[in-house]
């Protein structure tokens, strides 16, 4: 894996904020892991992410659902949520290869519950509550991550919080 590189959001409005400029270096597809402990802002980061791509609805949490998928003009991004995941095989059964093989931005939290089945992700993205804000670190898995990284890392280290 890359260089593990950090950016410490504020509140929640930075974390949207955060992730809707993160959007035109993701929104050529790719395979994202969001990890973090509950309620470290995983689904937050992914509706930020989803809405700044296009999607003007609800971005619901996939926790019962395990996947919601937008379709959007710039890219179908596919937000899986593996938590309630009794096996790693399930995801054999839902389709998962299917999901990963079209040219989507697959965003998944605890992707730690596919081990074995799912491949290495493009880039790990990992919240941490840090007092009242969050601790965003990011790892590339692969050369496209590396180019995500590095465009992160450069947007990070202009980025102007509210």
């Amino acid at each position: 894996m890359g260089e593990l590189m950090t950016l410490y959001l504020n509140n929640e409005q930075a974390t949207l904020d955060f992730a809707a400029a993160c959007a035109p270096v993701l929104a050529e597809g790719g395979l994202v892991f969001l990890e973090g402990t509950l309620g470290a802002g995983k689904t937050t980061f992914s509706r930020g992410l989803i809405r700044a791509l296009g999607h003007e609805g609800a971005v619901k949490s996939p926790t019962y659902t395990l996947v919601e998928e937008y379709p959007l003009p710039a890219v179908t991004v596919c937000h899986f949520d593996l938590y309630r995941l009794g096996d790693a095989e399930e995801l054999e059964f839902m389709g998962i290869r299917e999901y990963l093989q079209q040219q989507a931005l697959c965003l998944i939290e605890w992707a730690d519950k596919g081990r074995g089945v799912l491949p290495a992700a493009d880039l790990v993205l990992r919240l941490a509550d840090a007092g009242n804000g969050r601790q965003l670190s990011w790892q590339a898995g692969t050369e496209r991550g590396r180019r995500w990284a590095t465009a992160l890392e450069q947007l990070a280290a202009t980025w102007e919080q509210a």
